[in-house]
């Protein structure tokens, strides 16, 4: 990756939607060539997609809560069971492993507490290899997130 390759990354982390050519004018290349280095970043998966950024609360999740579990038994099985139970749920819209006292942080987005109570009660309480919970409700989100990569 060289500087160019960069300030392609930056471009489409600003508007993911713009033109070849648009991206072209900003990166100061031709067309031809920038199609090349986009094509080749994306081959490399360092583009791993392009998405719509949501604001959850316009559509109905204005809660998001983000909630730490650990695990009865760090072993392979157990991760995997509670892996697998994780990508049913479509209330947990990130899940990371974490180092730590806690296994997992996940983040949480559902419509009202309410909601969230009966996703914490109902299943989240039950899911195979969970030992505990912690949740904690944010405030307001200071900063969203941009890859530190560019």
């Amino acid at each position: 990756m060289d500087a160019i390759d960069r300030k392609i990354l930056r471009a489409l982390q600003r508007d993911g939607r713009q033109s070849l050519q648009e991206l072209s004018e900003t990166v100061g290349l031709s067309p031809s060539p920038c199609a090349r280095r986009l094509r080749r970043l994306e081959e490399a998966r360092i583009i791993t997609g392009y998405a719509a950024l949501i604001d959850e609360s316009r559509i109905g999740f204005g809660v998001s809560v983000f909630v730490s579990v650990k695990l009865d038994k760090q072993v392979d099985e157990a991760m995997g069971a509670f892996e697998a139970a994780i990508q049913s749920y479509p209330e947990v819209v990130d899940c990371w492993l974490m180092t730590g006292g806690r296994d997992y942080l996940l983040r949480v987005a559902t419509g009202n507490l309410a909601e969230f109570e009966a996703f914490l009660t109902g299943r989240l309480t039950r899911t195979p290899a969970v030992a505990s919970i912690e949740s904690s409700i944010p405030l307001r989100r200071v900063k969203a997130g941009i890859s530190r990569s560019v």
